[in-house]
């Protein structure tokens, strides 16, 4: 038993051949170049993914403002054809308003200069104006 353990303790004091080392360190240098590849071809693609995940990104955002940004672009004009709609009306009727007070003005004017009682007469024309009404709505109820 004796010539075991010192067989034994031969094989496990054993001091590494010059070519186990050689064949070691190859293989660390070989595990470590292998260990660099990954880690590089990792953060490549990394930075791929992102860069490509950046661009359709930026893509859809600019093809949502542009749609928006129409949008907005159709709402002010119709807006803004709707409100000049509304101003011509308007325009159309103080301009009617206008000249019904030129009319008017022209015609107390006109009656100024006579010298009679313009308020008087302006009465009178009204109450006739009141008559002829009332005998064109009994008319109108004859009719119906």
């Amino acid at each position: 038993m004796s010539e075991l353990q010192t067989d034994l303790h031969y094989i496990t004091n054993q001091t590494p051949s010059p070519r186990r080392t050689k064949r070691n360190k190859r293989l660390l240098v070989v595990f470590l170049i292998l260990w660099l590849i990954l880690i590089g071809s990792g953060i490549w693609l990394a930075k791929w993914y992102i860069d490509t995940t950046k661009e359709q990104m930026t893509i859809a955002i600019e093809q949502q403002t542009k749609a928006e940004v129409t949008a907005l672009a159709d709402l002010y004009q119709a807006n803004l054809v709707k409100l000049d709609e509304q101003y011509e009306k308007r325009m159309d009727e103080l301009s009617s308003k206008v000249e019904a007070l030129n009319e008017l003005l022209t015609f107390t004017k006109d009656n100024a200069d006579s010298k009679t009682d313009n308020s008087n007469k302006l009465y009178s024309e009204l109450n006739e104006v009141k008559k002829q009404l009332n005998e064109l709505k009994k008319n109108l109820d004859v009719l119906k």
